[in-house]
């Protein structure tokens, strides 16, 4: 029982572990007025942008999703 227990523990734990790593980040809006939340393509590459807390604020500042 104890076992089942410490499984369940670990794998909802693990699960948001894996998701904060993958939201790590702000939304950033570069100079284009492009939207790059984290872990899209291009994300690594902006350098010159304005952060966003979500990717909707980036959209409601005149941002558009990338279109790749």
């Amino acid at each position: 029982m104890r076992l089942i227990i410490l499984a369940l523990i670990m794998m909802f734990s693990l699960s948001g572990f894996a998701q904060t790593k993958t939201n790590e980040g702000p939304v950033k809006k570069s100079k284009t007025g492009i939207c790059h939340a984290p872990g899209s393509t291009y994300y690594a590459r902006t350098k010159n942008f304005t952060p966003f807390m979500t990717l909707d604020e980036c959209l409601k500042s005149g941002g558009r999703l990338p279109k790749r």
